[in-house]
């Protein structure tokens, strides 16, 4: 039973994507996810059980050792702050971006930027690397608002297609990175079962390469 793993993941598009790459290594859920009000899931391996959480707990699960591994989107490791993790490999699933954003039209304050995001720490390395002063405004969502009231000059925030920003007189501005969904680790996990773990490693990596083929 040493080798039985605990695998952490979050609803929404990271889990639609994930399920797939899983059942290629063997690993399906045996309940319907909407049905249930469960947050651990028995699969079809019986070593193997999957644990549904928020997708910004997932680091914190699998560095704590709640779970062995997990999936978590790279906008989140970078806030999270991922030394405590392995992350062996990218699922290249759940694609987006990034970036600032700002009014459409508007120019950039000379002084002391008021930025609005959830990646407060992600904004403040960005603004640090680029010698800039900025007040960095913690918000939890409706970022698009932030701009449109006073409360910032601009946002930190994930674009996918750049329509609600449109719908609210923004637009993309710079890009801070290209994000993806990582597998995750955790460091004991990976010592203690590390067969285990290389395996479904392999298993997903492979089954990455055919959907991308």
């Amino acid at each position: 039973m040493s080798q039985s793993l605990t695998i952490a993941l979050s609803k929404g598009r990271i889990l639609d994507d994930t399920l797939p790459l899983l059942k290629a290594a063997g690993i399906e859920l045996t309940e319907d996810l909407e049905k249930s009000r469960k947050l651990i899931f028995p699969t079809t391996d019986p070593n193997v059980r999957l644990l549904i959480v928020r997708a910004t707990d997932v680091p914190t699960y699998v560095e704590h050792g709640a779970a062995d591994v997990g999936v978590a989107g790279k906008d989140v490791l970078m806030e999270y702050g991922s030394q405590g993790l392995y992350e062996p490999l990218d699922l290249k699933i759940a694609r987006c971006k990034l970036m600032t954003a700002g009014p459409v039209g508007v120019p950039e304050p000379t002084g002391r930027l008021k930025v609005a995001t959830k990646f407060v720490n992600v904004a403040r390395r960005y603004y640090a690397e680029q010698g800039r002063q900025v007040d960095v405004i913690k918000l939890y969502g409706s970022m698009e608002l932030a701009p449109l009231v006073g409360l910032a000059d601009k946002i930190i925030d994930v674009v996918d297609t750049g329509n609600t920003l449109k719908a609210n007189g923004l637009e993309a501005q710079e890009l801070i990175a290209t994000i993806s969904s990582r597998l995750i680790v955790n460091k004991a996990s990976m010592k203690m079962k590390h067969a285990r773990i290389k395996m479904l490693i392999d298993q997903l990596a492979e089954a990455v390469e055919r959907r991308n083929a």
